[in-house]
């Protein structure tokens, strides 16, 4: 529905300005600049090895509790009930150490997201920009990012309809 309203919303303009004059357009491919962008792949690179090193750490405590686990699968039996509820508690902590590490590092609000924002967006900010300016020099009225849904990654001021359609809603 969003791409529809985008789509439409051009296709307006588009014919809005095919009758009052020329419109020039422009697009950039996201990913193949990310792809060529050296901060961007060292950015990204940097966020590879963190994400590794904390997958090698997830793995080991996966690990820990499976080898807990299968030695208590084994040994049930013939351990007391203090025992075993001791193990099955150990093994219920790891198991919430593993969730919790998971939730940490990789979750939404995780360590990762973090990182990601305060790695990329230096890199974002500067590609905006270098767009805008190209944008600019070029003379062009839109410039669209083709790699995922259209999105509007420039747009003449001239083209800013808002408060003409806050005003009539007033």
């Amino acid at each position: 529905m969003k791409s529809f309203n985008v789509i439409f919303v051009f296709l307006f303009l588009l014919s809005a300005s095919i009758i009052s004059g020329q419109v020039k357009i422009g697009y950039v491919d996201s990913d193949t600049i990310m792809e060529q962008y050296t901060e961007a792949q060292d950015a990204q690179k940097r966020l590879d090895a963190l994400m590794a090193e904390w997958q090698e750490e997830l793995k080991k405590i996966e690990t820990e509790w499976k080898t807990k686990y299968d030695d208590y699968e084994k040994r049930k039996l013939i351990m007391s009930n203090t025992k075993r509820a001791e193990v099955e508690k150990e093994l219920i902590d790891l198991e919430k150490k593993m969730q919790d590490f998971k939730q940490e590092k990789f979750g939404p609000s995780g360590e990762l997201f973090k990182k990601q924002e305060e790695l990329m967006k230096p890199v974002n900010n500067k590609i905006f920009t270098v767009i805008e300016e190209v944008a600019k020099e070029e003379e062009l009225d839109f410039v669209f990012d083709r790699s995922g849904d259209i999105i509007f990654l420039y747009a003449k001021e001239e083209y800013d309809i808002t408060n003409k359609v806050i005003e009539k809603l007033k």
